[in-house]
């Protein structure tokens, strides 16, 4: 006879709590999805160049964002992702990790981590009212540009490859090239 057993989902502070007292380790990677403490893929360096590139995209506004790299983001009570880079409201708060009202963009870099970040990443995301998500796709060669969240989803999704342009709906000024992100290609393995 097989038991269910429920599973334990932690809230944000239970998880800082938990990193306090030395269950989590200060070196463990890990973040909190919906509840669950899920452990981080390491960086290769194809995700870490292209986090580079894409933060050097963004450079230009300073002025007008911040950038924030592989840093802790309050989705709620039970939620706090570490996207790859988030693109920040030039006057948010310095008081705590910044919360959904402070984002005009997330983006998650995807070699080895596409399904959680096209799967469970994008729906925290959108029902967190994140207006704008990219995902860059390194082993299909693209740019996921997803917008418009509503019911815990992206109502505009815009799949962009090489030779291809994108803006960013808080500036559209900014014409960022799909090849730019993704870098030069990579030799066949």
């Amino acid at each position: 006879m097989a038991v269910s057993v429920p599973r334990r989902l932690f809230t944000v502070d239970e998880y800082y709590e938990m990193a306090r007292v030395g269950i989590l380790k200060p070196d463990e990677r890990v973040e909190l999805l919906d509840g669950e403490i899920v452990p981080m893929n390491p960086i290769g360096s194809p995700h870490a160049w292209c986090v580079t590139r894409v933060t050097r995209v963004f450079a230009p506004l300073f002025d007008r964002a911040i950038t924030r790299v592989q840093n802790p983001l309050r989705l709620g009570v039970r939620s706090e992702p570490e996207p790859d880079v988030a693109v920040l409201q030039p006057d948010t708060p310095e008081d705590g990790h910044p919360g959904p009202h402070d984002v005009f963009l997330v983006i998650e870099v995807a070699d080895t981590s596409i399904r959680t970040d096209r799967g469970r990443k994008r729906t925290m995301y959108a029902r967190a009212g994140i207006p704008e998500y990219w995902i860059v796709d390194l082993r299909h060669d693209r740019v996921e540009v997803y917008r418009d969240p509503a019911r815990a989803r992206y109502e505009s999704v815009r799949l962009a490859g090489r030779g291809d342009s994108i803006s960013p709906l808080f500036a559209p000024d900014l014409i960022v090239s799909v090849t730019t992100i993704l870098g030069e290609r990579r030799a066949e393995q």
